[in-house]
């Protein structure tokens, strides 16, 4: 080894690590489509005027036990929970990573005291959790985006949301995808329905397979909500709940539905549509698209006017409803609809490194004036690579200009912008020489269009 080398540190050799099944890297360029949703999201939701709200992702355990129903498959199967450190009293909690967010939305709710001064209408977007077998669309680590609107009773709010997810399939261009709704009624009526509906079921409880044998009487009505295509004529048989629905939950779906066709969004009547969690009353509703396979719930809600109460909270109507991102964009790519991804307006090429200082304050003040540049860099210390090479780069990030800071131009202080992309409508041509004191007169020439 001669006196200017260094010695290179031993490093131990180790296993390659992996991320936890069913918990997925989000990556460019893909990460992209996800910030292009988050964004439509965000300006629709303000033209709503929803407001923003970002709860805790991990939360107590009984938060969800008492909000989403003990009986479900959620709290029964799926949480992840633990039992978190003692403290120095030998007190110890019992937390849960967020499987739903609507729970939790109320929680913030009503220990902050939001509805004192009226209705809130809220919109959240975050990952949730539950441990179930991946698969297209359903992941353990999964992300929804939702919107809930509290204090409110009329159906002119659920009508409003079921809108405002017909406006965001319309900004996103999906056109695949058909809207049911129900009414699950009042608790007084969901119980006689409920008391008929095991009845009937008992009559035919050698036509239930085992999991409609197991919620038979703990939780009925989910049993309608079957996948099993051998309990299909059983169930199409049973009780309807709608049958059971007094003079003004009718008048609350009628009041819907008349709101729905005014606008001309469609709709078709489910009556096996229950929704998984113990919380709604009257109104529920789902999205749902033939191309995503068996996962075909792209989107999906109702009232819940009893669970602020439940929470602890003064009693106060609700509704909202949750949308699966992984499923809306996979949705998206089934359609093909075109997703402008981002590339920076110009790209840096440097052939000799001593100019860097000059050069970076030159990008710098590009930056400042709204410019998307990508700087060149190489990948060793051996210098920035040849002009050939910084050109392929250049070329290869999409962008639609270069800029280029040879010696020539350095002497002259100026830059060379080349455009690379031969659009006949750029404000630069060919290549032309800028000064690089004076970027705010031509800065405008470089930046891109926005997108509409």
């Amino acid at each position: 080894m001669t006196a200017g080398q260094a010695e290179k540190p031993a490093l131990a050799k180790t296993g390659k690590l992996s991320a936890v099944k069913g918990m997925n890297d989000i990556l460019p360029p893909d990460s992209a489509r996800w910030e292009w949703l988050e964004d439509k999201v965000r300006m629709l939701m303000a033209r709503y005027a929803y407001r923003n709200i970002r709860t805790p992702i991990l939360e107590h355990t009984q938060l969800f036990v008492r909000g989403i129903g003990e009986v479900t498959d959620i709290v029964e199967k799926e949480m992840y929970s633990f039992e978190d450190r003692s403290d120095k009293h030998g007190d110890h909690d019992y937390l849960t990573m967020r499987p739903e967010n609507t729970a939790s939305v109320v929680r913030a709710v009503t220990e902050h005291n939001l509805l004192y001064e009226g209705g809130k209408r809220l919109y959240y977007m975050g990952p949730m959790f539950r441990r179930e077998r991946p698969q297209r669309g359903r992941y353990r680590q999964f992300h929804q985006i939702g919107a809930e609107a509290l204090g409110f009773a009329g159906p002119e709010v659920d009508a409003e949301l079921i809108l405002l997810a017909a406006a965001l399939w319309k900004e996103l261009g999906l056109t695949d995808w058909r809207l049911e709704i129900n009414s699950l009624g009042q608790p007084d009526e969901r119980a006689r329905h409920r008391a008929q509906l095991v009845a009937y079921f008992e009559q035919h409880v050698d036509e239930l397979d085992e999991e409609a044998g197991r919620r038979l009487h703990s939780n009925p009505l989910r049993i309608l909500d079957t996948k099993n295509p051998a309990m299909k004529a059983v169930v199409e048989s049973a009780p309807r709940l709608i049958d059971f629905l007094g003079p003004q939950s009718l008048a609350h779906f009628d009041g819907l539905k008349a709101i729905l066709d005014a606008n001309g969004i469609s709709w078709t009547l489910n009556h096996r549509l229950v929704r998984g969690l113990d919380y709604y009353n009257l109104t529920v509703f789902e999205f749902v698209t033939d191309r995503l396979g068996a996962q075909g719930t792209i989107c999906a809600g109702g009232r819940y006017d009893y669970l602020i109460e439940q929470m602890g909270g003064k009693p106060a109507p609700a509704v909202g409803w949750a949308l699966g991102v992984e499923r809306v964009l996979e949705l998206i790519r089934e359609q093909g609809t075109s997703i402008q991804l981002p590339v920076p307006d110009a790209y840096a090429v440097i052939p000799d490194a001593a100019a860097l200082p000059a050069v970076l304050q030159t990008l710098e003040a590009l930056r400042a004036a709204g410019v998307s540049i990508q700087m060149h860099a190489g990948a060793s210390a051996d210098g920035p690579g040849s002009m050939k090479s910084q050109f392929k780069r250049a070329d290869g990030s999409g962008a639609r200009f270069a800029l280029i800071f040879g010696a020539t131009e350095l002497a002259e202080a100026s830059v060379a912008v080349k455009a690379l992309r031969g659009d006949k409508g750029d404000a630069v041509q060919g290549q032309t020489l800028r000064p690089m004191n004076d970027v705010a007169a031509w800065a405008h020439t470089l930046r891109a269009e926005p997108a509409l």
